[in-house]
């Protein structure tokens, strides 16, 4: 079962990601269309994490075959296809470290991408990543145009109508602020009172964020603001020119962008965090795949798989993720409830 999530880690300190060079921002944002430089070129039996990541995880290259036992438990058309068509949703200019354009300013890399080949490997399949925005991602999901979105999604009640999942890492939200902002979020949302604040529009984070702002008005407080933006870039200028005063979002981006602007003008820090499924539940982040697919049992077992042999280990810490890993992978764990009130 998931930990209990405790006020007192809310804010707790975090280990940041590493500070990396200029990252590549022409990323697609057509749904559905297809990252064919994606697909494993390692030898028999090998997967590189890491590639192509400009500096921001440490290239592994890992041990991982078929396992028979579990590879026989996917869907026969999956098994007849003989790939794995892995979902990405990223903004335009990416979201470093989980998925962004690599150093060849064409192929999609990242943390999430690198788990859905490692799976892929285990279940005797060729991957394959379609990238698009995050939207789109459920579309495709949805049409059966993707079979699984390995992208950072939160497993939610909401979702589980019409997705099933196994988890893998757990899903920490954090708010981004200016370096010499004094403002701390402290793990109530009345401390967002007057506040204006960006988030990803769709996001698991948007519905924590839309219930806090209803919840700030019925009480007659100050007004939360929510601000949109289309991609991350304008994100931090609206930081940086104080249109905005923090931004809410996934703890692993969030973080990398502190680490990467450390010691510029442009210099931010975490100003507190959030679990993904709300105050009383550790969130996790999921494998999602259509509801009914029978492919969350295999999935989950590829994942266990990873984790019992140390590939598992070997992947987050590349990607320094340590501090977000799962015990084990879980089919349809609890999840954000349908109201957080």
């Amino acid at each position: 079962m998931p930990t209990q999530f405790s006020r007192r880690s809310l804010i707790r300190g975090i280990t940041t990601a590493t500070a990396v060079a200029t990252l590549a921002t022409g990323l697609a944002a057509c749904g559905g269309e297809s990252d064919a430089a994606t697909k494993t070129t390692d030898a028999a039996g090998t997967v590189t994490v890491g590639r192509l990541s400009n500096g921001a995880a440490k290239e592994t290259t890992l041990k991982v075959s078929e396992v028979k036992s579990i590879s026989a438990e996917l869907p026969e058309a999956l098994k007849k296809s003989g790939k794995l068509v892995i979902g990405s949703g990223t903004l335009p200019s990416g979201s470093p470290p989980l998925g962004f354009v690599g150093s060849d300013q064409k192929t999609l890399t990242g943390s999430e991408v690198d788990l859905g080949r490692l799976v892929a490997a285990v279940l005797g399949l060729e991957p394959e990543v379609r990238r698009s925005t995050w939207e789109n991602l459920f579309i495709g999901i949805d049409s059966g145009k993707v079979d699984v979105g390995f992208s950072n999604i939160t497993d939610t009640e909401e979702r589980k109508k019409k997705y099933e999942f196994a988890s893998y890492r757990k899903d920490d939200l954090a708010f981004e602020v200016k370096k010499d902002n004094t403002w701390n979020f402290d793990g109530n949302y009345e401390s967002l009172a007057g506040k204006t604040v960006s988030v990803g529009n769709g996001t698991n984070q948007e519905k924590i964020l839309l219930e806090w702002k209803a919840k700030l008005a019925k009480e007659g407080k100050k007004p939360l603001t929510v601000k949109y933006f289309q991609e991350t870039n304008s994100i931090y200028l609206a930081l940086n020119s104080g249109k905005i005063d923090a931004y809410f979002g996934p703890n692993p981006n969030l973080a990398y962008h502190a680490a990467k602007t450390a010691g510029t003008p442009q210099a931010t820090r975490i100003g507190g965090q959030f679990s993904g499924a709300g105050e009383t539940l550790q969130g996790l982040i999921a494998a999602t795949a259509k509801k009914d697919s029978g492919l969350a049992k295999p999935l989950a077992d590829a994942i266990n798989h990873l984790i019992e042999n140390g590939q598992y280990a070997k992947w987050l810490a590349a990607w320094n993720l340590s501090n977000e890993a799962v015990e084990k992978s879980e089919v349809n764990p609890p999840g954000l409830p349908l109201t957080n009130s």
